[in-house]
């Protein structure tokens, strides 16, 4: 049975764990309405939650970057050199214990990722990115692929509000004509998107009636002559890691630094 027709409820990891293929993205919700869109979610039947400390509505190891110790926000000055190897072991030690079933990685270019594998104990069973039919990182795709690391996709929808009208997601014409064809809304034409194309999603609301429809893309596919139009879509990256940019402190003086020219 293909992809295609396939439920696609949830994917294996690497160390056998199952992670739901549909999870509620928190970042950019505020502590006083997430923990209502949290539980609306529980209740739709969401399993597969996303949050970090570094999103101030939760009481990081979220970017390859690191921050100077008793320090206290994003600000450029706390920067510092991140130390990648001894980070992962203490996150494997974690694997070790029992409290992780399965554990990962988040924001690595293929070159990062390719030097942790080179030191890593127990290999990332997830790496998780920024991914969407306007940034479909296809080299990345193939490099996680190869080492049978499951990628999960952030802003499936694009981060609607974060760019330019040319950078609207689910404004794209080619994601409204498959839209329009099968009936659906174009954001869950892009989630369903995610699902065939092998990674999970992570789409974030905190309205009940989209975190609904959001989880409504399970009964139903992209037919496959519909799918090489995605091919087709101009690439653009839309989440770019401002805040660990900086000509003076930290690691990472330019986006193609931070990036390893993946942009």
């Amino acid at each position: 049975m293909n992809k295609m027709a396939q439920a696609i409820r949830y994917f294996e990891l690497n160390t056998g764990a199952k992670i739901p293929s549909v999870g509620l993205g928190t970042w950019q919700a505020s502590p006083g309405v997430v923990g209502a869109a949290v539980a609306a979610a529980i209740k739709i039947g969401y399993r597969h939650i996303d949050c970090a400390q570094a999103y101030d509505n939760e009481k990081e190891i979220h970017w390859p970057a690191s921050m100077k110790k008793g320090s206290v926000g994003f600000k450029p000055e706390n920067l510092t050199k991140p130390d990648i190897p001894s980070t992962w072991k203490a996150i494997e030690a974690l694997y070790d214990s029992g409290k992780a079933r399965a554990i990962g990685v988040s924001n690595f270019s293929s070159k990062k990722l390719g030097d942790l594998l080179q030191v890593a104990r127990v290999p990332p069973a997830v790496l998780q990115v920024e991914c969407h039919p306007v940034w479909q990182q296809p080299k990345l795709h193939a490099f996680c692929e190869s080492k049978g690391i499951h990628i999960t996709g952030y802003s499936p929808l694009g981060s609607p509000g974060t760019g330019t009208i040319k950078k609207e997601v689910l404004k794209h014409p080619v994601l409204n004509m498959v839209a329009e064809k099968l009936g659906k809304s174009p954001a869950q034409v892009a989630l369903r998107w995610g699902l065939q194309m092998g990674h999970s999603v992570l789409p974030k609301s905190t309205n009940e009636t989209r975190i609904k429809e959001n989880f409504d893309v399970f009964d139903w596919s992209i037919p496959e002559e519909l799918f090489p139009k995605f091919a087709e879509i101009e690439q653009e990256r839309l989440i770019r890691g401002s805040g660990f940019v900086h000509d003076t402190f930290g690691a990472y003086r330019t986006f193609e630094e931070l990036w390893d020219g993946e942009i």
